[in-house]
């Protein structure tokens, strides 16, 4: 923020009853614990920035500055954290992610890094792909993805819900019920219980992780504002699958990206 946005944040913060200190356009520490004092009060994310949510609490005249983060993501930076990637599947792909992050109101550095970093956690390649076969999903002398068959928990309906709804996408999303909530959450209807494979169609697969990160925003940026990437990790994945790859990418990306 510039010195007269400041100013202006300490203005409101001091109407709102959290004494910044002296107005004086300098964003220190008496004005950085007002703001978290107001944040608290508001039952906001905690973490000392005067985001879109915080200063629409406060009712300000600020105008948020434009997403740093989006416009320093190039193909060159997340080419470090994809270090193994083929270039040009990052250039293919992060455009349409990087539009969805926009659109979902997700431009802030820390959830930019999360996609990403949630990305080379589930498909190194930088690329929507479906699900394996495996033990954990295949009985022995089974058919493929006959366990996920009667996940009731999926919402699957018997044989052939598994393989129609294996993993897809950049977050393997899962499931007939899955498949069914974001695709209405994106705008697509019935769409991708009807044919399950446009999960994997860039642009779609883009949306797709972007609504899953939405909706689990708070909780992510509470986890990485404690520094604890695991548990964010855990938000998306339920478990600890390619928490390595997940936390490399996420710290380089901190390094690379403004």
């Amino acid at each position: 923020m510039r010195n007269n946005e400041v100013r202006e944040l300490q203005e409101k913060l001091k109407q709102a009853g959290f004494n910044p200190g002296a107005i004086d356009g300098h964003f220190g520490g008496a004005t950085e614990r007002a703001l978290r004092a107001f944040q608290t009060s508001e039952g906001l994310l905690v973490d000392g920035i005067a985001g879109p949510q915080t200063l629409a609490s406060l009712s300000a005249d600020i105008e948020p500055d434009p997403p740093l983060a989006i416009a320093s993501v190039t193909v060159e930076r997340v080419s470090k954290m994809f270090p193994s990637t083929p270039r040009v599947n990052i250039e293919t792909n992060l455009p349409p992610v990087l539009s969805s992050l926009v659109a979902s109101e997700l431009a802030d550095k820390n959830m930019v890094l999360m996609a990403l970093a949630t990305i080379r956690a589930e498909t190194a390649g930088f690329l929507p792909i479906s699900e394996g076969k495996s033990r954990f999903n295949t009985s022995p002398g089974g058919h493929p993805f006959d366990l996920y068959d009667n996940r009731r928990d999926l919402g699957n309906q018997g044989k052939p819900d598994g393989d129609l709804f294996k993993g897809r996408g950049y977050i393997q999303l899962t499931g007939r019920d899955n498949y069914a909530r974001i695709g209405e959450k994106i705008g697509l209807g019935n769409e991708l219980v009807e044919n399950p494979d446009r999960a994997n169609e860039p642009e779609v697969a883009a949306d797709v992780l972007a609504a899953f990160l939405k909706v689990k925003e708070r909780r992510i940026k509470e986890a990485i504002v404690r520094g604890d990437l695991r548990a964010a990790r855990r938000l998306v994945n339920g478990g600890s699958h390619g928490l390595e790859r997940f936390r490399r990418a996420f710290r380089t990306g901190e390094t690379v990206i403004i």
